[in-house]
């Protein structure tokens, strides 16, 4: 059931949200390959990041964001220094914005615009990658799904900022 948009709490989440920055881009180029780091990705519309083998499938999963703040609490939860962005396969790591401030919103990144489309929950591949337990240290930390609005560049750097 949608928020009355007059209560206080729909007032409180459609408050302003810090924005934040790219600290990382990654094109998944195959299934199950590692992950081309790269300094700039095309967003296209419709369609997610060029070059990224999820690319061209319509959906919410167009694009993956993560916050290295949530890599930090992963790498926490499973007792080691850090985990690198490309263990989780997401496409961008952010820092600076609450990722889960943007549910529901439309957000500018870089050039391009995308629309936050649900949150993006661990698969049992965490096992494969950081052993057991390692799914259930990604659970509240995976990050969120999103669907290309409008495209363009999403460079290292780019800012994240909401837009409605």
């Amino acid at each position: 059931m949608p928020l009355n948009p007059d209560s206080p709490l729909a007032r409180l989440m459609n408050a302003p949200v810090r924005p934040g920055h790219v600290v990382w881009i990654g094109l998944r180029v195959a299934r199950r390959k590692p992950l081309q780091v790269v300094d700039s990705a095309r967003a296209i519309t419709g369609a997610g990041l060029d070059g990224d083998h999820y690319s061209r499938r319509d959906g919410n999963r167009q694009v993956t964001l993560i916050q290295t703040e949530s890599l930090c609490a992963i790498a926490a939860h499973l007792g080691l220094h850090g985990v690198s962005p490309g263990d989780l396969r997401r496409n961008i790591v952010t820092s600076g914005i609450n990722l889960n401030a943007l549910k529901d919103r439309r957000f500018r990144i870089g050039q391009a615009v995308l629309e936050a489309s649900g949150e993006c929950h661990p698969c049992s591949r965490m096992e494969e990658t950081f052993g057991v337990g390692g799914y259930n240290a990604v659970r509240g930390f995976g990050g969120i799904t999103a669907r290309v609005i409008e495209e363009g560049t999403i460079e290292l750097a780019s800012t994240i900022e909401a837009l409605r």
